[in-house]
């Protein structure tokens, strides 16, 4: 089976759904003629037209008025924003309609918000940022996080025939370095289901969207000294895969929890509340937590070195713990 990147199985997603399913239409900044800020939606304005790839102004609370609306009449928008960074600019429209409307008046939503988030590409704070805690924290949105192109694949049909809103963060790191297996045949990833991407003993370590290479890279190293890393994809960060996380615990008796978002209010303090609420007597000793630090993200490239979790601290800590 041939490899396709991360960034190529998203757009096969979102093609293979548009052919599928004629409700389904992308909008966005650039994403007609110019295909997309990074190629995702290239040739889809001459496949399928001008009216189900919408070009816009650079307005990014009219792009999700504008899905939203169109979700409310039974039409999937797939609504693109160049950089996840902007997705501020639409918070209200967000949080107070799109969030909120099947609560409000049982009004399905189906429309998914997706673009590129995360580091390690020297963007700059205003081109790097990780805002899905931001989306955690507010109910009514589903939001997921895919750390390989089988599942970005899977994940982005799951989210367009979900019928309620999905926010979905592509890490832009991931677009072309990332390759894997991706059939031709239709499948789906679901949503809220965690995925165990290495089998271990000692530790577990919890993360998803590319921190999983770092713990994955962690692990080999860590095999060599006899210390046995399990590695648990989370894949979806809202809705968390509960069962996933106790299970990993009941299974390692330690845990590190990792991720690229900054700390205070990140997701791995609300994993560990559920480990301690789930799983607390299967503890053998902290929970860790390694994150980036409560800064923006650096544009200097050694500082967004020392910003960005690394192998050197998985490896760290997980000696650390091991030895608890």
């Amino acid at each position: 089976m041939p490899q396709t990147t991360y960034l190529e199985a998203i757009r096969q997603g979102i093609w293979e759904e548009m052919e599928r399913d004629p409700s389904v239409f992308c909008i966005g900044e650039d994403i007609g003629i110019y295909g997309g800020a990074f190629k995702v939606t290239d040739g889809f304005i001459d496949r399928f037209g001008a009216e189900r790839v919408i070009d816009t102004p650079i307005a990014e609370s009219a792009i999700v008025g504008a899905a939203f609306g169109a979700s409310l009449t039974g039409l999937r928008p797939v609504a693109e924003f160049q950089f996840m960074d902007f997705i501020g600019c639409a918070f209200n429209q967000i949080i107070n309609m799109v969030g909120s409307a099947h609560y409000r008046w049982a009004a399905p939503a189906p429309l998914v918000l997706r673009g590129p988030s995360g580091g390690n590409v020297h963007g700059g704070p205003f081109h790097s940022q990780n805002p899905e805690m931001w989306f955690v924290h507010s109910p009514g949105l589903k939001v997921v996080c895919p750390a390989t192109a089988y599942d970005a694949k899977g994940l982005i049909k799951s989210a367009i025939r979900d019928p309620n809103p999905v926010i979905f963060f592509e890490h832009k790191y991931l677009y072309r370095r990332i390759k894997d297996e991706v059939p031709k045949e239709d499948y789906v990833v679901p949503i809220g289901k965690a995925k165990v991407a290495r089998e271990g003993r000692h530790v577990s370590v919890i993360t998803y969207a590319a921190m999983l290479y770092v713990a994955l890279e962690a692990a080999d190293i860590l095999s060599k000294e006899g210390i046995d890393l399990e590695i648990l994809d989370l894949r979806s960060v809202s809705p968390l895969d509960r069962e996933a996380i106790v299970d990993t615990v009941k299974k390692t008796n330690k845990v590190i929890i990792l991720h690229e978002h900054s700390r205070t209010g990140g997701l791995a303090g609300e994993i560990a509340a559920i480990i301690n609420e789930d799983a607390f007597d299967d503890l053998d000793g902290p929970i860790l937590r390694i994150t980036a630090p409560d800064t923006p993200v650096p544009f200097s490239p050694p500082q967004e070195e020392y910003f960005l979790p690394k192998v050197s601290d998985v490896v760290r800590e997980a000696r650390r713990l091991h030895s608890y």
